[in-house]
């Protein structure tokens, strides 16, 4: 496990700071949280990121925004190189107050190769100064995504949920849920959404969702995943998958994977 310490940025007198950082598989960042507002960006790998009593799943090509004193945790699901921008608060002006999970722009991308680059006290009159500042005004650009799953915070709920998460499958059903819960479907429905905003077969839909999207990120076939997860054929999988990210597993993967942020100086090894 990890602790992260980014106190020898606090006291750096830029708006905006970058830090390029390391993680194996396997690694868990514990709770914490950041004076500074922080986009926390996958340059490479997968991992999860716990918020807001949320699940955020961040691939490549995304980024997950975390407001200044939220408290987070990131579980590592392959080996993640990150690139984080920390903002003071008051720089943006219309700073989002919950997290979310944004695709980085070309833009944005080629900003963070360059910004990764930089020295942490670097003159903010110069080149250096223009890449920051350019950064600022693309972050409110950048395109939301729906790769969150909130959790209910009722316990026998919760339960059920992380139960899901640990072994999702289509095959599960509103009524099975409802009766494991000793409550008419009625009820079970209202107080899924209740506590979580979300209506249960949607919630089973995304869970189902963010388990495929590490496998297929990793070139695993896409009728394997679909049957792994309950799904009669492909195509029933692909049509869940359009519906919760607007396009098909294959397209989706070939953007996602067409990028690649390649600047290696000597960075941290831990600082999300």
């Amino acid at each position: 496990m990890t602790i992260v310490d980014i106190s020898d940025l606090e006291t750096i007198p830029r708006p905006v700071l970058v830090r390029r950082s390391h993680y194996p598989a396997g690694d868990r960042i514990l709770p914490h949280s950041h004076r500074r507002s922080q986009l926390l960006c996958a340059l490479e790998g997968m991992a999860i990121v716990i918020a807001e009593r949320n699940r955020w799943l961040i691939l490549p090509d995304h980024a997950i925004w975390i407001p200044a004193g939220v408290r987070h945790s990131v579980e590592m699901i392959e080996p993640l190189t990150t690139g984080s921008i920390y903002i003071e608060p008051g720089v943006l002006s219309s700073q989002p107050a919950q997290s979310h999970v944004v695709r980085m722009s070309e833009l944005m991308k080629s900003l963070l190769g360059e910004a990764v680059k930089l020295p942490h006290e670097y003159d903010p009159h110069g080149r250096a100064g223009l890449i920051m500042a350019l950064i600022l005004e693309e972050i409110p650009l950048l395109r939301r995504t729906a790769l969150s799953l909130p959790m209910p915070r009722e316990a026998r709920l919760a339960m059920l949920c992380r139960r899901f998460i640990a072994s999702p499958t289509a095959h599960e059903t509103i009524d099975g849920w409802a009766a494991e819960m000793a409550m008419s479907r009625s009820a079970f429905t209202r107080a899924f959404r209740r506590e979580t905003g979300m209506a249960a077969l949607e919630w089973r839909r995304q869970a189902c969702l963010l388990a495929a999207l590490p496998r297929l990120m990793s070139g695993e076939r896409i009728a394997n995943v679909a049957f792994d997860l309950g799904y009669e054929s492909a195509a029933a999988f692909t049509t869940m998958f359009k519906r919760g990210l607007g396009m098909p597993p294959r397209r989706y993967i070939a953007m996602a994977g067409n990028t690649s942020l390649v600047a290696r100086p000597a960075d941290a090894a831990g600082a999300a």
